[in-house]
């Protein structure tokens, strides 16, 4: 079986670097794949895409030798298994508030005697190699998502399930839930009370010797994550760059165009 190179740099201490893609197009997910990420998280549970993308999205991935990884809708056993055979060399999981449900998860990523894993790699078969079978329960990584007040008070007991590799600091749900809806969602927290509870996460994280990824909404953040101790941090999201992109050519172009740039009253460019 092809190794997991993210697996291999955790093991390592080696700082790693996660996309997100939310747009369902194999020709977005080679774009990303081909700027240098460690790994690309494909999002099936907020993400504008289904299942019927993902396979193509993984095809596109596969030349540039990034990680493929997937967030799973919810902790449902057969999306989890598909995306696995699909070729997902980890599945990161939302919304786990119980040490009951992280248990739960690692079964349905891991084969008999390890878990419940359904036995069919139809894709990964080809795309890790025909081994795969006999190294998926070493190689295949499972993240656990840390967001809700429940999960929070449960952190340390999540941490210690058998098999699991990771946890997903999630920081607008997180923030929601334990403020109980007095701060709004988002990215980037710099309440000190969520840097706080951010920091909490890791170090229950690093007491289990298990990973831990943040969830930012720019690099200069995810730098002062990986200050923290972060293992990984997701920097980058397709849908946001294509967005600040499209938007920052917009502005330019006007700017040097004069005024706001939006022509003569007939429709016509004014500065041409």
């Amino acid at each position: 079986m092809t190794p997991n190179r993210l697996k291999r740099a955790w093991a390592e201490g080696r700082t790693t670097l996660n996309g997100w893609l939310a747009i369902g197009n194999a020709f977005s997910a080679e774009i990303m794949a081909d700027a240098g990420f460690d790994c690309l998280t494909i999002d099936l549970q907020h993400g504008f895409l289904d299942y019927s993308d993902v396979k193509g999205m993984f095809q596109a991935m596969r030349a540039s030798g990034v990680t493929p990884m997937a967030r799973a809708p919810w902790r449902e056993p057969g999306i989890v298994m598909k995306l696995l055979d699909a070729g997902a060399f980890g599945v990161i999981c939302p919304m786990i508030n119980t040490p009951e449900e992280a248990a739960d998860l690692v079964s349905m990523v891991r084969y008999p005697p390890l878990g419940t894993r359904s036995f069919g790699p139809t894709r990964v078969n080809f795309a890790a190699g025909p081994d795969y079978a006999a190294h998926a329960n070493d190689e295949v990584m499972v993240i656990a998502m840390i967001e809700t007040a429940e999960a929070f008070a449960n952190l340390d007991a999540i941490c210690a399930t058998p098999g699991l590799d990771g946890v997903y600091i999630g920081p607008a749900d997180l923030t929601l839930s334990l403020s109980n809806g007095a701060l709004p969602a988002g990215l980037d927290r710099e309440e000190p009370e969520m840097i706080e509870a951010i920091q909490t996460i890791l170090a229950a994280a690093k007491r289990a010797g298990i990973g831990t990824i943040l969830h930012c909404g720019t690099p200069e953040y995810g730098a002062r994550a990986v200050g923290w101790g972060c293992d990984m941090v997701t920097i980058a999201a397709d849908v946001s760059l294509l967005s600040a992109g499209s938007k920052a050519a917009v502005a330019r172009t006007r700017a040097l165009l004069g005024g706001d740039g939006q022509g003569d009253a007939d429709g016509s460019p004014s500065s041409y």
